[in-house]
């Protein structure tokens, strides 16, 4: 996704492990200070954000398939992109046949 002028910073969490509420909580304290956009397969983030009302991030892309390989979720976002899908200040999940989104609420 750098390629295409997007800034992209990679968390990923190592061997299939789950990110700690910790580490968690600190990326989205920084993609709330930077306005960054998460790109994850990992369900919690909706339940995290509205419900126990972590930081919020710039937006968040939820993918809900299995990718084919592993450029796959940052092609498809490029597509969505070409289309004039805009991420930010959105919940978005993406399915291989459906995208839904959702405002981010920012609490203050």
């Amino acid at each position: 996704m750098t390629n295409s002028g997007s800034d992209a910073v990679l968390q990923n969490a190592l061997h299939g492990q789950r990110l700690s509420p910790d580490e968690i909580r600190h990326l989205l304290s920084r993609a709330n200070q930077e306005k960054l956009i998460i790109l994850t397969f990992d369900r919690d983030y909706g339940e995290l954000i509205y419900k126990l009302r972590m930081p919020v991030p710039g937006g968040v892309v939820c993918f809900r398939f299995n990718p084919s390989n592993p450029a796959e979720p940052a092609e498809y976002v490029l597509q969505l992109l070409s289309e004039g899908i805009l991420f930010e200040n959105k919940f978005t999940v993406v399915e291989r046949e459906r995208l839904r989104q959702r405002p981010l609420l920012y609490i203050v």
